[in-house]
């Protein structure tokens, strides 16, 4: 049973930085494709940000240049790093991965941003 876990969602300020932790239990990334999405209660999930392979990165265009996706495969973890944070940021992240031909959900974390 492969398990997604999303860490690191916290109340920020505008303009203020955070990094979310995305891992897995019972199966690791590897090299799998790995998205970051968020969603706010009434609209839908929407994609941030996702990577693939070692580096292959892509980015919504509400996030360019303020959000860094990454991945550390020693550790299996995938991180959002979150600059220049503005209140329409605010959401629940939830990351999302596809092992053994199927996609996993995490629970979510969920990001304040407020003054």
């Amino acid at each position: 049973q492969v398990e997604v876990v999303e860490s690191g969602g916290d109340l920020v300020q505008p303009g203020g930085s955070l990094r979310l932790s995305c891992t897995t239990s019972g199966a690791p990334f590897r090299f799998n494709a790995v998205g970051w999405f968020r969603q706010v209660p009434g609209q839908q999930r929407e994609l941030v940000a996702k990577i693939a392979g070692i580096s292959t990165t892509d980015y919504a265009d509400f996030v360019k240049g303020r959000f860094v996706i990454s991945r550390d495969n020693a550790k299996n973890v995938v991180y959002l790093q979150m600059n220049s944070l503005k209140p329409e940021d605010a959401a629940v992240y939830y990351c999302k991965t596809r092992i053994y031909d199927s996609d996993f959900w995490g629970q979510g974390t969920q990001v304040p941003v407020s003054s």
